[in-house]
């Protein structure tokens, strides 16, 4: 990946496509399991809305570790409500494309900021696929999103710097005419 590519437009592709998976999450949803092995639906919703406030506190200036990828749950129906809220200030937090440019502390060091949108992409990309994984109804996850992030984690996460403490567990084999979106999913160890 170009470290000077504006991936903000795909992000924000990302978060309509994670908008329309939220609309169809119920209340008896949330307790299934998922690919991330150590959240239920439950708490990918409360990791994936709270990475994207973290991602929104990087845009505004702050260093990533000074808060954590998590909220304090809404009701059961809320959900989509707390997406909003948090696509609305991610969406305000990098909408100057001078940030694109700039130094900005991410989780896994210091990057530019157009790294950083490209590595939350990957991570919004990777999670809704996740998410419809656990939902297991079918939803068509963009294909073009799945190439872009793929494109990312290769670039971000080879497979021999899979060390411990990387989020991400080791690359798993696939088949090589399997999709995108399995291509991405075994990329970021998760099993296919």
């Amino acid at each position: 990946m170009n470290a000077v590519q504006d991936a903000r437009p795909q992000y924000l592709t990302a978060l309509d496509q994670l908008e329309k998976l939220f609309a169809t999450i119920t209340p008896a949803d949330l307790d299934r399991p998922t690919p991330c092995t150590e959240f239920t639906l439950r708490g990918l919703l409360n990791h994936v809305v709270g990475g994207i406030h973290r991602f929104a506190y990087m845009g505004e200036g702050g260093n990533a570790l000074d808060v954590v990828a998590a909220v304090e749950d809404p009701s059961d129906e809320g959900w989509p409500a707390a997406l909003d809220r948090a696509r609305a200030r991610v969406t305000a937090a990098w909408a100057d494309d001078a940030k694109l440019g700039r130094p900005t502390t991410a989780p896994w060091g210091e990057v530019s900021g157009a790294m950083a949108v490209g590595g939350y992409l990957m991570e919004l990309v990777t999670h809704s696929g996740d998410i419809a994984t656990s939902l297991g109804r079918g939803f068509a996850l963009d294909d073009e999103l799945a190439r872009a992030a793929l494109a990312v984690a290769e670039f971000a996460l080879p497979a021999e710097r899979r060390v411990p403490g990387v989020p991400f567990g080791p690359v798993r084999p696939v088949a090589e005419d399997a999709d995108v979106h399995t291509r991405l999913a075994a990329w970021t160890g998760r099993t296919v």
